[in-house]
Order: C-alpha cells, then sequence, then structure tokens
C-alpha cells in the first residue's frame, strides 16, 4: 500500500503507536513463572482497550492475538499454559487494524538470565534489522534489505531463516511485495515514496533450517537451536524512512 492522504497516516501512525505500547507493556510482564495464555490475555485486553483490533485473531484461522515463540520456535507459536523459565527467550509477534489499516511488530526477550552467545544472537538480529530499516528508501530496492540483512546476520556467525520474510502492509495484513531477509542489492521490488512495508528479520543460532509442527502453524527450528525475531512497520521516504511502529517502549 502507497500512502495517500493525511488520514491514512494518521490511522497507521495510530494502530502503529498502540503496537508499540502494548510490546511495552508485555515486557513489563515477561518474568520466569508467566504462562503464554496470560502473556496474550494481556495483549488482547490493551488493544482492544486502545480502541484497535487484534491483527493475527482469526486470520487464517489463527487461534490467537499473539505468536509467542519460545527458544527453538522461530514463528507462530501459539500461546499456551506453558510458563516461561528462566534462561528462555520469547519472541513476541503481532498486529493490530485501527479503522482498517494494519500495523505489524515484533521484539523477542530474554527472560531472567539468558546464556551470553544467545544475548549475542539477539543484539545481531536487532542490529540486522536497524540496518535494514535504513534502506527502506524510495528508489531502493528489496533487494537491498536482504542483502544488509544476510551480510551482518552470516557475518556475525548467525544463519537467516528463508522460508519466512518481510512484506507490504496497509488495508491487508500482508501484501506485496515480500521482504525476503536475503538477496542481491539492486535486485527485486522497488521501493516507492509512502510505501508501507514490514521488515523482519529472523535468525536462528543454528544452520537456518526449520520445520513446522503438526498444528499446523508452529515453526520450529530443524535442529532445535534458538532463534530470534524482531520486526518494525516503515514507511518508505526519500531520505530517511519514517518507523510507524517501534521498539521505544521495549528499552
Amino acid at each position: 500500500m502507497i500512502i495517500q492522504t493525511d488520514e491514512e497516516l494518521e490511522c497507521v501512525i495510530f494502530g502503529g503507536d498502540v503496537l508499540s505500547r502494548m510490546l511495552g507493556v508485555l515486557k513489563n510482564e515477561i518474568r520466569p513463572g508467566v504462562s503464554l495464555i496470560y502473556l496474550d490475555k494481556v495483549a488482547e485486553s490493551f488493544i482492544l482497550d486502545n480502541g484497535c483490533i487484534p491483527a493475527c485473531k482469526g486470520y487464517c484461522g489463527y487461534p490467537s492475538t499473539l505468536c509467542l515463540s519460545v527458544n527453538n520456535v522461530v514463528v507462530h507459536g501459539i500461546p499456551s499454559k506453558y510458563e516461561l523459565e528462566d534462561g528462555d527467550v520469547v519472541s513476541v509477534d503481532s498486529g493490530v487494524v485501527y479503522n482498517g489499516y494494519y500495523s505489524d511488530g515484533a521484539y523477542t526477550f530474554s527472560v531472567g538470565c539468558v546464556d551470553d552467545s544467545i544475548k549475542r544472537m539477539l543484539q545481531v538480529t536487532r542490529e540486522s534489522l536497524r540496518l535494514a530499516l535504513s534502506k527502506a528508501i524510495t528508489g531502493n530496492r528489496t533487494g537491498d534489505i536482504g542483502n544488509v540483512i544476510e551480510s551482518y546476520v552470516t557475518g556475525s556467525g548467525f544463519s537467516v531463516v528463508k522460508e519466512y520474510a518481510g512484506h507490504g502492509v496497509g488495508k491487508s495484513f500482508h501484501e506485496k511485495p515480500i521482504v525476503y531477509n536475503y538477496g542481491k542489492k539492486n535486485s527485486g521490488s522497488l521501493l516507492k515514496k509512502n510505501m508501507m512495508i514490514a521488515i523482519e528479520p529472523i535468525v536462528n543460532y543454528g544452520n537456518g533450517k526449520t520445520k513446522c509442527l503438526s498444528d499446523g502453524w508452529t515453526v520450529v527450528s530443524a535442529d532445535g537451536s534458538f532463534s530470534a525475531h524482531y520486526e518494525n512497520t516503515v514507511l518508505v521516504q526519500n531520505n530517511c524512512p519514517k518507523l510507524l511502529s517501534s521498539f521505544k517502549y521495549c528499552e
């Protein structure tokens, strides 16, 4: 989607702020002993109380407000009675709808005392997103985004998950173009001014391969290694992209 009016922009800014604040609320709830179902209920209540609709719940039959992916779960983990333990990492992936416009975001939280090597993977994944966001400018291509993610992640000793990718977002949850987390410079779809895209590097500590469990949703690393996932919705601009969801409440 390409934003055409100030009214449209106001809608996506509002939704992105609700999503960002929701992540901040969850930051204060995530600790050993807290169940995934509890976190999902907190998120849903916050979204609804702030005039938005959970984007994930009911999407293609998905049952929950959040995708909560713990440790070796890469994406689309369904909230359960599992209680977080010291040393876990949990990726929170969600979206909101406000006045018909979607925002998308994800953040990986540490639970208690996490191994230093896993902390480094989280730092690398988040930094790869920062680098990728800087490429979301008019005239660049999606391959420029994927190239900087892949180069930084693999150069740091980790693996990019290639089966899942970022995407356009706007009047639908997932729109064109696909924004892969790998690629060649000057390749892929052209980025146009005021285009809304979600950029979301997904990184495994191990080899990057995945498999989907029998529930049809939960994706895990094939080798059992930990995974990390960060995502922002961004508005493509001429010189400096505009963040429509952020991590400022997670700091």
